[in-house]
């Protein structure tokens, strides 16, 4: 999902003061099974859908003319392409300034994902729905956290929201407080 027409900086005056060098897009990217959100194991993950997630997230960042492309695979390599291609081989105006992922259970395990991230050199926040520290052992071991700007843990889907808050607040200077 991706915004198509988002607002600009002269419909929203705000935010006219949004740093001009940077191409005023982010890159949400969601692992293995998040697909499922909303079925699989609600009570650990909530009732929240992976499209209501990403449409609110679209709409949110799209009322600051930040433009959210939004991925999701089961598959390691697709978003290791993904995030190589927007974070580092599209033309510069295509590129991402930010990321915020979810690698679900690819965080426990994922070294591949970890060198694609760094490779873009583009700053991410990792999110989780669950508190993984309250869980089984192997899931307190995360191969991003160490390179991270942050970690969102527990705080189910609002936690993509403060990911978002946090970029439009800290990458784009715009002040969330009150909108």
């Amino acid at each position: 999902m991706t915004s198509s027409s988002p607002s600009t900086a002269a419909e929203n005056p705000a935010d006219q003061h949004i740093d001009q060098t940077l191409n005023h897009k982010l890159l949400l990217v969601n692992g293995v099974n998040l697909n499922l959100l909303g079925k699989r194991e609600p009570e650990i993950y909530g009732h929240m859908t992976l499209v209501d997630i990403e449409k609110r997230l679209v709409e949110r960042a799209a009322q600051h003319s930040i433009e959210l492309t939004c991925i999701q695979s089961n598959h390691e390599g697709d978003l290791v392409d993904k995030i190589q291609y927007y974070g580092l081989l599209a033309d510069k105006s295509a590129q991402a300034d930010a990321i915020i992922i979810n690698p679900a259970a690819f965080t426990h395990t994922s070294v591949a994902l970890r060198d694609a991230l760094l490779a873009t050199q583009k700053p991410f926040i990792e999110v989780h729905l669950s508190n993984v520290h309250a869980r089984e052992p192997f899931r307190h071991h995360s191969y991003l956290s160490d390179v991270a700007v942050g970690v969102i843990c527990g705080l189910g889907h609002i936690g993509y929201e403060m990911a978002l808050e946090y970029w439009l607040s800290n990458m784009y200077n715009i002040n969330t407080i009150n909108q």
